[in-house]
Formats: C-alpha cells, structure tokens, sequence
C-alpha cells in the first residue's frame, strides 16, 4: 500500500495548498471586478474553506466512490466540533458570540436536520441534491443579511490584506493554478483512499470519516489553535458553525448531482446520528457557557474525548 499512502499523504498537502491558493485567487479576481469585500468574504473566501471536500467529493462521486464523499461530509462536520472545538478548547477557552446562538446555530441544526430527511431512504438522487443546493442558496441569504445588518467582518484583517494586495494578473494565474492543483490533488486523494480501503478491507464510507474527513479539517485545527495562542480565536466557533453549514448544503448534494449513489446504512444510523448528537452537543454547551461568555476546558475535553471514543467506536466495529 506505500503508493496508496504515499498519494493520500501528498494529495492531503497539495489539496490544502491549492486550495488556499484558489481561494486567495478568487477573492482577489472578484474583488478586481468590483465585487464587494462583504460578498467576497461571505461567498468565495466562506464556501472555500469547503472547496478541499469539494474538489474530493466530486472526484469520488465520478470514480464511482459515492459513500467515501458522504462519510468525508458527515465526517467533516463530526471532526469540525468534536476535534477542532475540542482541541481549541483545550488550549485556551473560546470566547463566544452570543449573536450566534440567534440564527447560525438554529441554521446549522435546521440544516443536520435536513440532512437526513435527504439521507433517510438510504438514497441521494439529483432530487435530494436540488433540495440541499436551494437550501445552501436560502442560508447564504440569510447569512448575507445577517452581515449587512451587523457591518461585522466576514474574514480576518491579514487574509483581506493579502486578498487586496494581490495584482490581477497574479490572481488570474492563482485561481487557475489552484483550480487544476485542487482537482490533481483530489483524484490522487480518492485513488490512493480507495486503495487502502480495499487493501485494508473496509468500505470506503469508514475511509471518507477518518482519514479524509481528517485531514481536509487539518486546516481548519491548524488556524484554530494558532488563534487560540494568539488570542484571536473568537471567531472558532462561528468558523466551525459556518463550514458545516456549507458541507451538508455545497459538499454532499455533489454525489447526488453526478450520479444515483446508494447510501451504506450505517451512515444514516451510525454517522449521521453521531453528527447529530454532537451539534447538539455544541447547541447545549454554547447554552450552558452563555452567562459566563467562554467555553472551557471542560468542554473541550468531553468534545475531544467523544471523538476518541467515536474513532474506537469505528475501528471496533470494523474488525
């Protein structure tokens, strides 16, 4: 497996690179045009974060991969609360933005919610996938609503500095390298996780949970702790929140757009029940931290310990 290994490692750093890069490309390109910075931020700089379990879900999909890019959207969202926001919280407690608990998170568990309406027969058709994208276009309204009202900054101050400090044609030549690095970088992904799937005898639905949900949320970690060092890591949960929104409603109707997949079981009654439980989980901890403004350590070890135990969980029922 040292070829499979070794494409799923340097497809994961390429991905994330390209990816970066395509986003820093496309936000400057718009912002050439004349696109506002707030739309920019709330479209390109927002669903780019998304664009790595993009790019993967739908080279899987074509490759015939369908569940790998449902349990890498499931599993996305699990490792964005439990692992990111654990971890985070481990590390320094995480201020919170009692705005949030307003619209965004009701949003995101409206949108969970709606996430196994369109999993529930086991199914995802161009239907479902129609259904999730004109959901994804109504919560980017509200979201773009939201941010008009408040005035508040969608992206941090160095990102927006780079994005407008980037010349036009350097954008252009980013946005089309990016474009074609994040599509290379995925098809190696997917080749190399579908390979160890079947060397390792797993279905590639418990490969899209682990080791691709995982490291396509590597980035996400990596911003998060630094912030937390940093002390400019308020905006974690709202970053997290914000992801998983757009990998139900961008990243998992991709699959149901190139083709019927069938959907294993278990990621309705294992994953998505998991999924569900700990953006609850999140609802219930943001409700309890509210008075005193922080979410803890505490927290952050319940968070991080539920996800060990899910990954035992995973590997146990595996053998």
């Amino acid at each position: 497996m040292y070829a499979e290994i070794g494409a799923v490692v340097a497809g994961l750093i390429l991905l994330v690179w390209s990816a970066d890069k395509f986003v820093i490309g496309a936000a400057a390109t718009a912002r050439h045009m004349g696109m506002s910075p707030l739309l920019v931020g709330l479209t390109i700089v927002s669903i780019g974060t998304s664009a790595p379990e993009m790019f993967v879900s739908a080279m899987a999909a074509l490759d015939g991969a369908g569940n790998l890019a449902i349990g890498n959207a499931l599993g996305s969202n699990i490792t964005n609360i439990a692992l990111v926001l654990g971890i985070t919280a481990l590390v320094a407690p995480i201020p919170l933005q009692k705005g949030l608990l307003k619209k965004e998170l009701p949003l995101l568990v409206i949108v969970s919610l709606l996430g196994g309406v369109v999993l529930f027969d086991l199914t995802l058709d161009m239907t479902d996938a129609i259904i999730l994208i004109v959901a994804f276009l109504f919560a980017l309204y509200l979201m773009f609503q939201d941010s008009s009202d408040s005035g508040d900054a969608i992206m941090d101050e160095d990102e927006a500095a780079e994005i407008e400090s980037t010349p036009t044609g350097m954008a252009v030549f980013w946005l089309i390298t990016g474009l074609v690095l994040l599509m290379v970088a995925s098809k190696a992904l997917v080749w190399g996780a579908t390979g160890i799937a079947t060397a390792m005898g797993v279905s590639e639905l418990i490969i899209g949970l682990t080791i691709v949900a995982i490291g396509t949320s590597l980035p996400e970690l990596a911003a998060s702790v630094t912030s937390a060092l940093k002390g400019h890591h308020d905006i974690a949960i709202g970053n997290v929140i914000g992801s998983n929104i757009f990998n139900l409603l961008a990243v998992m109707p991709i699959p149901g757009l190139l083709a019927v997949t069938a959907v294993e079981p278990m990621a309705l009654y294992r994953d998505y029940a998991v999924m569900m439980a700990v953006t609850i989980a999140l609802l219930v901890f943001f409700l309890i931290s509210y008075r005193k403004g922080t979410m803890g350590r505490i927290t952050g070890t319940l968070l991080t310990g539920s996800y060990v135990a899910y990954l035992g969980f995973l590997f146990i029922a595996n053998q």
